[in-house]
């Protein structure tokens, strides 16, 4: 089921901040894990590191493993609350906030083009769409790259153009 759809785009000078916001039904330290280590990510991110992000510096990341490595060091790290690291030349943020009924996730992607938003939106819906049913529990496939169309990654894309502005 895809959640509802809810981002903001905001201008910071000459980048472009992404923020899109999900619940999960889970504590923070349960869904830690699952973005710091490379074998949970491959199980639903783009950004799959060489190694874990458990401390700060250097990484590569890749989303499929022969794809070339981009940047992806770790900038600041405070577990279970906050992780900011590169994905190349954009810089993502993700935190996690205890709820009542488990956390709230806070994902910023900051960029220099702004028209990769919409499209940047799309893709997180479905990946983050994924990482709440293995969370669960469920066997899911990561849906990435070309493997998005095929699970409305363009009417979403549309959708985020239009809420993006």
């Amino acid at each position: 089921m895809t959640h509802p759809l809810e981002g903001t785009l905001e201008s910071r000078g000459d980048t472009w901040v992404l923020t899109l916001v999900r619940d999960f039904s889970h504590p923070p330290e349960k869904v830690w894990p699952w973005l710091t280590d490379p074998d949970r990510l491959r199980r639903w991110s783009p950004v799959v590191p060489d190694r874990p992000f458990d401390a700060e510096g250097a990484r590569q990341v890749r989303e499929n493993p022969d794809d070339e490595p981009v940047a992806g060091d770790v900038l600041h790290i405070d577990p279970p609350h906050e992780l900011v690291h590169r994905w190349g030349t954009d810089v993502v943020r993700w935190r996690l906030a205890k709820t009542d009924a488990g956390c709230r996730l806070t994902l910023e992607q900051t960029m220099s083009e702004r028209g990769h938003a919409a499209m940047t939106a799309a893709g997180w819906q479905i990946c983050l769409d994924v990482l709440a049913d293995v969370l669960g529990g469920a066997d899911r496939e990561r849906v990435v790259g070309e493997d998005a169309s095929a699970h409305g990654w363009e009417a979403l894309r549309d959708r985020y153009a239009e809420l993006l502005g």
